[in-house]
């Protein structure tokens, strides 16, 4: 699942605000704000939404490997 440091850094990648994250995911700016800051947690389905999103993107999602979850930037060819 998508982590809220794991959208930020996805984010940075991109260099996409919140709100350009909200607009690319169609769900609220609050939603992005709440997670990230981890006020609170949106819907498994809203994860997979912005997960896919980031896909779409050309974000990586690395799974857990016993460092922790990361992610990286697909190479553009």
């Amino acid at each position: 699942m998508l982590t809220p440091s794991q959208c930020r850094a996805a984010r940075a990648l991109l260099d996409w605000s919140q709100q350009q994250l909200a607009d690319q995911a169609r769900i609220g700016n609050a939603t992005i704000r709440n997670f990230e800051s981890g006020k609170s947690a949106p819907q498994h389905a809203t994860l997979d939404v912005l997960r896919r999103c980031f896909e779409t993107a050309g974000i990586i999602f690395i799974d857990e490997n016993g460092e922790g979850p990361g992610l990286r930037l697909r190479k553009h060819v």
